[in-house]
């Protein structure tokens, strides 16, 4: 793994735009999964998410002298390999970070929606978003991360090669939605047996078309997916599936850096991901009065504010928590999402939700790469996303992240009043909350045992 020293003065936040891979990094001879040296021990950090080989993924980073963002993005990328159904490279997604001393931030990276190329003679049959989740992930990182993102690919690209278990929670995913998903060949090619029958549990999943995508972005850089050859071949590739992309839209889709929702109660701060992520915001009326996080969110939703400035959106939401949000009210069945959350050595904390706005988003593939595209907007309701941090003066609480459809923000309110009243975390209701629960300088990490997640972590020996 190569740290970065001195970046921060070159490549300020602005170069996530182009994502150019400026660096004045040194080597320092290690990688992930090589003869490593030096390896941290002791107390690493935890890492908790919906998918085992991912949190393995983030521990590693964490063993090898990553922070809390660097894991994040590794978890992420990983993700991309081991539970495309839900957190696919064409997909997009939210997260809370915060480093010692430092107020947390949000990042927002939602699959966004491609302007109509009227030049494409290939028609929009199954319109597809911009792929969000590398920008996202990398603009993240580059804030706040201390190594190349390019080290924190890697261990993705040798996840799609040689191949991951499929784990229980991708089982179920094919399994729901296997007739139309092999419809396509490219997605039967990867998520079918031999004889046709989808994957279980236990299986092999090999992506080698995704581990050259993967690698070459890793070795160019992903601004070549946005600003690049990468984004030509991609674009293309989305287009003959019937995505309707066009490039001047992949290079215009920007993540959003913004404050984040922020409550008091009893001593302790809690940070939510704010607008347009409106899981967080659901969350946070849930926590901070006595109707539903859905009921919030519906309410939120009905009114339009397309165009809203990043901090409009978030004095809006403000006002909607401070008043009580709503008792009443229910959303449509909404998209599938997954979460994770990650905690360092030094106090750094990172929470996450991902989706594909739909489970296996358009159930195509990107043609040649292996990547699935996610659904463009509108054409489902928006899936809630929902993440929160939580200090008590400068010392983390809990890092909590929370996904199961329309009971996700729900799930994640009930988990972080658990928090302050020092009681267990409610395992009721659709809701599926990871977290990673803080007492002084350790944390513990856990997931919900009704899933098949995964929480990793906290000492190394």
């Amino acid at each position: 793994m190569r740290h970065r020293s001195g970046l921060r003065g070159v490549c300020m936040l602005m170069t996530a735009t182009l994502l150019a891979g400026c660096s004045d990094v040194s080597h320092i001879g290690h990688s992930l999964f090589g003869k490593t040296t030096p390896i941290v021990t002791g107390y690493i950090g935890t890492v908790v998410a919906d998918e085992p080989r991912a949190a393995l993924v983030g521990r590693d980073v964490l063993v090898h002298g990553g922070n809390a963002a660097d894991a994040a993005a590794a978890v992420g990328m990983a993700l991309a390999v081991t539970l495309p159904s839900r957190a696919s490279l064409g997909g997009g997604g939210a997260c809370l970070v915060r480093r010692q001393g430092e107020a947390p931030q949000a990042f927002s990276f939602l699959p966004a929606a491609s302007a109509t190329d009227a030049s494409s003679p290939l028609p929009a049959t199954r319109p597809a978003a911009m792929p969000m989740t590398p920008r996202g992930l990398f603009t993240m990182q580059l804030r706040y991360g201390s190594v190349e993102f390019a080290d924190l690919i890697g261990p993705s690209v040798q996840l799609a090669r040689s191949g991951a278990t499929v784990s229980r929670v991708l089982a179920q995913d094919i399994a729901a939605v296997h007739t139309a998903l092999f419809a396509d060949e490219a997605a039967r090619t990867v998520f079918a047996r031999a004889d046709g029958t989808p994957l279980q549990n236990g299986d092999a999943l090999i992506q080698p078309r995704l581990a050259s995508f993967l690698e070459r972005m890793g070795n160019v850089g992903v601004g070549d997916l946005y600003n690049g050859a990468l984004g030509g071949i991609f674009v293309e590739g989305a287009n003959r599936a019937g995505g309707g992309l066009d490039r001047a839209s992949l290079r215009k889709a920007l993540p959003i850096q913004s404050a984040p929702l922020r409550l008091a109660r009893d001593g302790v701060t809690a940070y939510f991901l704010p607008p347009p992520a409106d899981g967080g915001l659901g969350a946070a009326a849930a926590f901070n009065g006595d109707g539903s996080a859905q009921g919030a969110v519906a309410l939120w939703r009905q009114e339009a504010r397309a165009g809203l400035s990043s901090e409009a959106l978030l004095a809006a939401a403000r006002t909607l928590v401070t008043q009580g949000g709503a008792k009443g009210g229910v959303l449509p069945p909404l998209p599938a999402s997954t979460s994770f959350v990650v905690t360092d050595r030094q106090g750094g904390m990172v929470a996450c939700a991902l989706t594909d706005n739909n489970l296996f988003g358009t159930g195509r593939m990107a043609v040649g790469t292996g990547v699935l595209l996610a659904a463009a907007p509108g054409r489902y309701p928006a899936p809630l996303l929902s993440a929160a941090l939580l200090m008590r003066r400068n010392t983390p609480v809990a890092a909590l992240a929370s996904s199961g459809q329309n009971d996700a923000a729900d799930a994640l309110a009930r988990a972080a009043r658990a928090v302050l009243a020092h009681s267990a975390l409610p395992r009721d209701g659709e809701g599926r909350v990871n977290a990673s629960l803080c007492d002084g300088d350790t944390c513990h990490g856990e997931t919900d045992p009704r899933g098949g997640g995964l929480s990793v972590g906290s000492f190394n020996n």
